[in-house]
């Protein structure tokens, strides 16, 4: 999420001003500060179905795009291409399944140690996930 190109959004919001843009909130500030709507994948999705606008900008991860344009067929999204090469997909996050999570909870393993430092960085995606989802209303 942190890939996002700011500039290439903002070139697509003025191409296609009357769309709305849907952020994931593990994007950067910047892209974050032009979104219409910030939201969990989920979220997103539901906003797209429930909308009456007809175009939006989708920043996020692109699986989300074939339900978007499956479950709204005579919507339009367009997405944002990163900064460097055209790739906004995280290449770790398909390694990822189902089979793997359940071995993982039922096993306890692998463990994985890591130092306080990057323990530190990786909680201020979560807590800005949070703060987000208590801005939105969606905890308390």
């Amino acid at each position: 999420h942190e890939k996002f190109s700011v500039h290439k959004l903002e070139q697509l919001k003025n191409e296609h001003p009357e769309a709305k843009v849907l952020a994931h909130p593990e994007c950067k500030k910047e892209i974050l500060d032009l979104a219409d709507k910030i939201a969990s994948t989920k979220g997103l999705l539901d906003y797209a179905v429930n909308s009456d606008c007809r175009k939006f900008i989708v920043v996020t991860e692109p699986g989300i795009l074939y339900e978007m344009r499956n479950r709204c067929p005579s919507k339009e999204f367009l997405t944002v291409s990163a900064e460097k090469g055209s790739c906004n997909e995280c290449e770790y996050m398909r390694l990822n399944t189902l089979e793997k999570l359940y071995a993982c909870l039922r096993d306890e393993t692998p463990e994985i140690k890591i130092s306080k430092e990057l323990c530190e960085k990786a909680a201020q995606p979560i807590y800005r996930m949070l703060e987000i989802s208590k801005q939105c209303g969606l905890i308390k």
